[in-house]
């Protein structure tokens, strides 16, 4: 990975140097814009509307249009004046219980890692908040614009991710809300019981993206020159008309499905256990082999040994 900012955590008179790397990526198959007759990439020229000409890239400045159409164009002078802090520092302005934060106010995630000589004191804040429970609220200004943001640590290293400030945050404001809806116990027992019946630990290495692997499939169907065929899309159900009816079936397709998964799991495990165990037998019986081979050069060496001691006797009787 590559650091994309270098700056430091400011905790009261500590200060820790660190680097700053994006902690996440997405995957996806990225495409051009290209002419389909013969495949050629298409290019955009920057054109100014008022006069039609062609602007060099270093001759674009912001703009901000009001509501009459008129526009207030700010200069590279008018950003340097604003108060953004350019210290690069991580600010660390109060300890929080994790709890207290709504995931949606989360962004993008960063990684921390120390300077050389910031290591120490990296390792002992990293100590301290991980068993204190909580998070650091910091504050830091990245790419021109200043974030809240929270610290906290995942497999040994500081996780930066920057927050939406609350006024970024919209209202979740639906007709439905105000409605009164109805809803019976025995229908609200059979919810529960179908989210009882689907609890499980989350694995994220059970998931795939399975969109993105058929897109790659079809390129490269493409490339080989062979016949691409559609996959079948599954049939969409509509809204339950009977909600008990559906609950309960989804409640026992859940369950025959949770069978079938442990079925499945323990079938590769006894599977795996055979292979080790047909792994291990060969050892065993080299093992055995050496063992046997050992006893026999052992017994032998002591025959050899009562051989040589006997005669000694004999002959030293006979000489007395």
């Amino acid at each position: 990975m590559r650091s994309i900012w270098k700056g430091a955590i400011s905790f009261g008179l500590v200060t820790i140097p660190v680097k700053l790397f994006s902690a996440t990526e997405q995957k996806d198959v990225t495409f051009h814009q290209v002419h389909r007759e013969d495949g050629g990439r298409i290019r955009y020229k920057r054109v100014c509307t008022a006069d039609g000409e062609e602007v060099p890239y270093a001759d674009i400045a912001k703009g901000y249009e009001l509501a009459t159409g008129e526009m207030v164009v700010l200069t590279d002078e008018d950003f340097a004046q604003l108060p953004l802090t350019t210290s690069r520092r991580i600010d660390v302005l109060q300890f929080t219980p994790a709890e207290q934060i709504d995931p949606i106010y989360f962004a993008k995630s960063y990684y921390l890692e120390p300077d050389a000589q910031g290591a120490k004191p990296y390792v002992l804040l990293r100590d301290a908040l991980e068993q204190s429970g909580h998070v650091a609220i910091v504050k830091v200004a990245l790419r021109q614009r200043e974030s809240l943001a929270t610290l906290r640590v995942r497999d040994g290293v500081f996780v930066l991710e920057t927050m939406l400030w609350p006024d970024e945050v919209r209202e979740a404001e639906f007709p439905f809300l105000e409605e009164d809806v109805d809803v019976r116990p025995q229908e609200l027992k059979m919810a529960e019981s179908l989210i009882e019946t689907m609890v499980a630990d989350f694995d994220p290495d059970e998931y795939r993206d399975a969109y993105r692997e058929a897109l790659q499939e079809v390129i490269e169907a493409k490339i080989a020159g062979k016949e691409v065929v559609a996959a079948e899309a599954p049939a969409e159900q509509g809204p339950a008309v009977d909600l008990m009816a559906a609950l309960r079936a989804s409640v026992e397709a859940a369950k025959r499905e949770r069978e079938g998964t442990a079925a499945a799991k323990t079938e590769r495990e006894g599977a795996a256990a055979t292979k080790k165990k047909a792994a291990e037998k060969p050892a065993a019986k080299a093992a055995s082999k050496t063992t046997a081979k050992s006893a026999a050069k052992k017994a032998e060496g002591e025959e050899g040994t009562e051989e040589e001691k006997a005669p000694a006797k004999r002959k030293t009787r006979r000489s007395a």
